[in-house]
């Protein structure tokens, strides 16, 4: 019997012939000019002689300035209300160009499938047999079905089907790349059913059995790359067989055979949702039924039949849909990818493309999709519904699966809500957000936990009573107990998660000669939790009052963790309080409800919740109350310097630098007071020195401070002249906060250092002329005029934008609790990658700040471990050659503006935009970060990329104690924590040997080689040769330093001389290098 492949033209994506040779000449790869052009030159001399070229035709005057028609204008009117920009249209329709399947694959599809047919009519029958009398099948399959319990009656005899049918998305034009999947429905003939075959998996094991001898005759055919078995959508009752052609053509295709039954043959009227077709004493496989005991309605159980009766009908009915249709065609490719995205669309009780199809149709039918819309039209407009879904089945005379939908109902319509949001914003590039971005639960949520042993779910659904479900799903314990957990972490976390979601269970495809997956064969299931950022951290869970009836059900639900509490409003109520003392423990209180939830009413134990919400947060230590303290210190010394008495000028603003103060600091200083013993004193000038017998001091970091001064007629024009105001200023500040507020200060020409509460903050005063005096330029002509210089660049950077960043960062963080910890996470990883001397910190904080400001098409990060898996994969997925990062700080970019691209843009530096920093101030980045960013590793860097590495001392290493691994023990560092003590002698500031040593290095060698060093704590300094360095030079004086003389070709030229240079790196480094590694191998001189 022939294939059903006819169908309604409007189905296919049939072109013109010349569309056709066009689309034939795309799948053979892209152009490649040059030589390979020259190549395919000659391959085309053996074909015929191609069609002449075309030739540019040549319009009247009258037919060049036409006015558009109709069509042209609604397409242009089109273009400016829906896709916000002719680019957004001109993405979707490559897209689309790019996921429909070719014509000459469908061809090749085509035979493959009347091969399929030819094969499927010549399988010989078999003799009737009882269903449990399996033994005529051979060893080489097994059936791909769990029978448990094994005793069903009934009887079973193979013969050939009835009807072969192409159904699904293949006809109707809509099934997309990469994998192309053609569903067939085979026919069995009514003689193999009996009556009450709907009942207790009798249907399901004939089918299951009928595919098994199918595929054990197809199996010998060569016409067949892989005979394979799968679950379709991993639901264990609906076993269908998987067909792939032989050779280079296996990934072409993947035809999907469904065994369903003869037309009419069950009534309708069995599957009712409220109907039971599994008998409890069956399945718990008792001798007798209970009298008078009620059966359960099994829903899911039921449509797992009732799917199978209407395949057909249901191609009938999208086929009279999409007719004359063409937007749904696009419409239903673009959802498809936007669900593929979303990691929705595969799985147990995913939202598939035939119920999206199903959803389109259903809208078309109510009307509200019209068959004029376009593609990008019937995108809007099914987001749209399912945002605003109620959670109501749908209602359109059709008998559709909701499975999905009440799995998923939540999940999709959080998505669709984001979506629409997306879609409606100018600032966002829609196109890239929804339908180029993946967004995998790692990503995606908050937190995400997994649950190890999935077998575990077994005594869950004991403990929840779940046997009607179990029943229901025909066994299969994580579909029965997965909506439970679900609605249990939902209703725990109800304030503080805005979506609760689990990841899709997929049962992996397998061979025919092996045993069907478990129901725990589905690996670890992932949980993922989106956080409410204003609630996620409250240690309180507050109940109802003691009193009211909902009391009781508050104590069942949390168990022995409820207690009475007095509140400061008077009453008294059931309440949950969580022990957490750190910020960090505080976000981790979803950890704790979860665990004491799934173990409470679940059964689960915690050894097999295996919970990642802040793996990586250990490498900081707990820097956020210690950055607060800082600031409040900060505050009271900036009111001080408000209210100073004395000063010529009064103070204009007090402006923090210093990224603790923006909440950013990696390691944030913490009050230290000096030991004595460990330091030379200077008793004249009270000072203290570090000591050569003792191990280097601990490292005091200054918090930079710009004190700006008012204006005044009495500033001077010269700028060496307000360089000597401004070292007056700072002797005075010195000399006022001393005897106004008994500080201990240290004032130098450029500023001035005060110890205050343990800290040493850096004031710097300001000016704001300076930096325009510091423009002013001399022509030789006389004239004056203002162009930037170096200096002024530096000067506004530091006292303009550096500040500016702080308080915008500072606002941010105050917004997003987890923006402080997300830029400390990936500053971290930057230095221990021994790159954070090419990528300055503020760079990492605006990359870091463009994930909350503009997270499309993820919600802004409520975890700082989301927030640091988003930003390495910003690092690894942007193109940073072609395209700057803006980060619109405080929404001052417009639409326009932040579409405007400066030439000076095109560099290939990585460069970072803000509203005020001007092109020239930019935060950039000298280097294009070619093969340095390494993501094998987390944290420990790959250091055999490496050509030289200096092993240091580590007691000269002041940051010991911030490096990734932390030492087993470490040396006293002449300091103490504390505070207290007004009467003290100057601590050693901003002293790190190592940073000295590199400066040195990089001024003797730096046009020899590139030096990288972990500033927290690192023990190696890598060394990486510059490959113009091992080029021979001419002998020339100049060209001699770390080079020596040798002969090439008769001529004396300098190379480097490798033996001396790793000697200076030791002569150099002497008390702090304690050896050279060269790896001699990976270069030659």
């Amino acid at each position: 019997e022939a294939l059903a492949l006819a169908v309604d033209p409007v189905c296919w994506s049939g072109g013109e012939p010349a569309e056709a040779a066009e689309a034939e000449e795309v799948e053979q790869g892209p152009h490649t000019p040059g030589r390979g052009a020259a190549r395919g030159k000659k391959r085309k001399a053996a074909t015929p002689a191609p069609a002449p070229a075309l030739q540019p035709v040549k319009l009247s005057r009258a037919e060049l300035y036409k006015p558009p028609t109709n069509e042209e204008l609604n397409q242009l009117k089109e273009t400016e209300d829906l896709f916000h920009s002719s680019l957004l249209r001109l993405q979707i329709e490559e897209l689309l160009k790019e996921v429909t399947l070719k014509e000459t694959k469908k061809k090749k599809i085509d035979a493959f499938l009347h091969e399929i047919n030819s094969l499927l009519s010549a399988i010989p029958e078999t003799p009737e047999t009882d269903i449990t009398d399996q033994t005529w099948l051979p060893k080489g399959v097994k059936v791909p079905f769990l029978q448990v319990p094994f005793n069903v009656k009934g009887k079973f005899r193979f013969l050939p089907p009835d009807e072969l049918s192409v159904v699904g998305s293949y006809l109707l034009g809509t099934c997309i790349k990469p994998e192309i999947n053609v569903d067939v429905a085979v026919t069995m003939p009514r003689e193999i059913f009996q009556d009450k075959d709907n009942l207790n998996q009798r249907y399901h094991r004939k089918r299951a059995l009928y595919l098994a001898h199918i595929a054990q005759h197809l199996s010998k055919e060569n016409l067949f790359g892989s005979v394979k078995f799968a679950y379709m959508n991993s639901n264990h009752l609906k076993p269908i067989l998987l067909l792939r052609p032989q050779g280079k053509d296996e990934k072409l295709v993947t035809v999907r055979l469904h065994a369903c039954p003869a037309p009419n043959f069950f009534k309708p009227s069995r599957f009712y949702p409220s109907k039971n077709n599994v008998r409890t004493a069956w399945f718990l496989e008792q001798s007798t039924p209970k009298e008078g005991a009620a059966e359960p309605a099994t829903p899911h159980y039921n449509n797992s039949i009732l799917c199978d009766t209407v395949l057909l009908s249901h191609l009938h009915f999208l086929s009279s849909v999409s007719t004359d249709f063409p937007g749904m065609k696009d419409g239903l490719a673009l959802l498809k990818v936007w669900l593929n995205q979303r990691q929705l669309s595969k799985g147990l009780g995913c939202f598939s493309g035939f119920l999206v199809s199903m959803l389109v149709a259903y809208l078309v039918v109510k009307r509200k999709i019209v068959k004029v819309m376009s593609g990008y039209q019937v995108l809007r407009n099914v987001l749209q519904f399912l945002g605003e879904f109620p959670g109501a089945p749908l209602g359109n005379g059709r008998l559709v699966s909701v499975e999905s939908l009440r799995a998923l109902i939540t999940a999709v319509q959080f998505e669709a809500k984001c979506s629409m949001e997306i879609l409606d914003d100018r600032m966002v590039d829609g196109f890239q957000a929804l339908l180029m971005t993946s967004k995998p639960m790692l990503r995606t949520f908050d937190h995400v936990f997994h649950l190890k042993h999935v077998s575990k779910l077994q005594s869950a659904c004991k403990k929840m009573e779940l046997l009607n479900e179990l029943m229901d799903r025909g066994g299969n314990y994580v579909a029965a107990a997965l909506p439970f957990i679900i609605s249990l972490l939902t209703r725990g976390l109800a304030r503080r998660a805005l979506l609760v979601a689990h990841s899709l269970p997929e049962t992996p495809e397998w061979a025919i000669d092996a045993e069907p997956p478990k129901h725990k064969d589905v690996g670890s299931l992932m949980f993922g939790i989106l956080f409410a950022p204003e609630f996620a951290a409250s240690k309180l869970e507050k109940g109802p009052q003691a009193d009211r009836p909902e009391a009781t059900d508050f104590r069942t639900f949390w168990g022995e963790k409820s207690e009475l509490r007095r509140f400061q409003d008077g009453t008294i109520c059931e309440a949950v309080v969580w022990e957490a003392s750190t910020i960090c423990q505080k976000r981790l209180i979803p950890e704790q409800i979860v665990r004491h939830l799934l173990k409470l009413h679940a059964d689960i134990p915690e050894s097999s919740i295996c919970y990642t919400g802040a793996l990586l947060e250990s490498a900081l230590g707990t820097g956020e109350e210690d950055m607060v303290s800082v600031v409040c210190s900060y505050d009271d010394l900036s009111r001080k310097l408000w209210n100073l008495e004395g000063l010529p000028l009064t103070v204009t603003a007090v402006q923090g630098v210093h990224p603790a103060l923006r909440y950013t600091d990696v390691f944030p200083p913490v009050p230290m007071k000096p030991i004595y013993s460990f330091h030379k004193q200077v008793k004249i000038r009270h000072l203290l020195l570090p000591s050569e017998e003792k191990p280097c001091p601990a490292y005091i970091t200054p918090l930079k401070i710009i004190c700006h001064m008012e204006g005044s007629g009495q500033w001077p024009q010269d700028k060496e002249a307000i360089k000597r105001i401004k070292a007056a200023f700072h002797l005075q500040l010195a000399e006022l906060l001393h005897q106004q507020h008994q500080l201990i200060c240290r004032p130098a020409v450029t500023h001035t250092d005060v110890y205050k509460d343990g800290y040493v903050f850096r004031l710097q005063v300001a000016y704001h002329r300076e930096p325009l005096i510091l423009k002013e330029v001399v022509t030789p002509e006389g004239m004056l005029k203002y162009q930037d210089t170096e200096e002024s660049q530096r000067l506004e950077l530091e006292i303009l934008h550096q500040p500016h960043l702080t308080s915008s960062l500072h606002g941010l963080q105050q917004q997003h609790p987890a923006f402080g910890s997300t830029c400390r996470l990936a500053k971290r990883w930057i230095s221990a990658q021994l790159l954070s001397d090419n990528i300055s910190e503020e760079c990492v904080d605006l990359l870091v700040a463009s994930l909350f400001l503009h997270p499309a098409p993820f919600t802004p990060p409520s975890s700082p471990q989301v927030g640091f898996l988003r930003f390495l994969n910003l690092l690894a997925t942007y193109d940073w050659r072609n395209s700057p990062l803006i980060v619109n700080l405080n929404a001052d970019l417009t639409g326009k503006q932040e579409v405007h691209r400066p030439q000076l843009w095109e560099s290939r530096s990585v460069r970072v935009f803000t509203r005020r920093s001007h092109h020239h101030l930019a935060w950039e980045q000298n280097g294009s970060g070619t093969g340095l960013f390494s993501l094998q590793t987390v944290f420990r860097p790959p250091l055999d990329l490496y050509d030289v590495l200096i092993h240091l001392n580590s007691n000269q290493i002041p940051r010991h104690l911030e490096s990734v691994d932390q030492p087993v023990k470490s040396f006293s560092r002449g300091v103490v924590k504390n505070s207290s003590g007004a009467r003290i002698l100057f601590p050693v500031v901003d002293y790190d040997p190592v940073q000295c040593y590199l400066q040195d290095l990089r001024e003797a060698f730096g046009d020899l080689a590139l030096f990288f060093y972990d500033k927290h704590g690192g023990e190696v300094i890598a060394v990486l040769w510059k490959p113009s360095s091992f080029q021979p030079q001419p002998f020339k004086v100049s060209n001699m330093k770390g080079r020596t003389v040798t002969t090439l070709n008769s001529e004396l030229v300098c190379v480097p001389n490798i033996e001396a240079i790793l000697e200076d790196f030791e002569v150099l480094g002497e008390g702090l290098v304690k050896r050279v590694e060269a790896h001699t191998e990976k270069w030659t001189v």
